[in-house]
């Protein structure tokens, strides 16, 4: 038996027709259950559909064998304990550094709000400049204006949203798109079917 973790949302929408395309169906009622674990087509694979940032610990404990989650997510669980296997090319934006226009960057000490705290630490710290980082869960663009801090870093994919609020983007940090991770001990254990389903979804690119 596999078990594949899924991201919610974007990646969501667009994972299925890959899986599709490599022979993976998961029907509309499925979906639609309010089931935690969702029956597919095929007998010995099951799909459970999580919050992004829940899919590499679900792989990395062996709730699930096989995981698709974006790089950003990746980045800031460290991926311990499991192997990412292949870039999926899909749900592809950036995370980057954004600020108004008039924002002075070199500061004593730089005040970052986001939710991508390891990845932005790291980021500033490689520059060797001091931040302090306040960790937010949404509505990022607003704290510039509203000065709980000088600058963002999130993902940016049309850069619509920062415009919207009059913030720019600076700093490219990291091409972010999705990736399948596998559990380490997994890929030891069921490495024939892990090998099996790595090749259909690479065929299918």
């Amino acid at each position: 038996m596999l078990t594949i973790a899924l991201s919610k949302g974007r990646i969501l929408e667009q994972t299925l027709p890959l899986l599709e395309k490599a022979g993976l169906v998961v029907s509309a009622e499925e979906l639609k259950s309010r089931k935690l674990i969702l029956d597919t087509n095929l007998e010995d694979v099951k799909v459970i559909i999580i919050r992004a940032s829940d899919v590499p610990v679900f792989v990395q404990h062996g709730a699930a064998d096989i995981g698709i989650a974006g790089k950003d997510v990746l980045l800031e669980h460290g991926a311990n304990g499991l192997f990412e296997l292949l870039d999926l090319g899909i749900a592809k934006c950036r995370l980057m550094v954004a600020a108004e226009p008039s924002q002075d960057l070199n500061q004593s000490t730089l005040k970052i709000a986001t939710k991508y705290v390891n990845s932005t630490k790291q980021y500033f710290q490689a520059k060797g400049q001091q931040v302090e980082v306040i960790k937010l869960y949404g509505a990022m663009e607003l704290a510039p204006i509203v000065g709980l801090a000088h600058c963002i870093v999130d993902l940016v994919d049309t850069g619509n949203t920062l415009k919207a609020n009059g913030l720019i983007p600076l700093d490219h940090i990291q091409d972010i798109s999705s990736r399948l991770v596998v559990n380490s001990a997994s890929f030891n254990t069921k490495h024939t079917e892990i090998k099996d389903w790595l090749t259909r979804i690479e065929a299918n690119l």
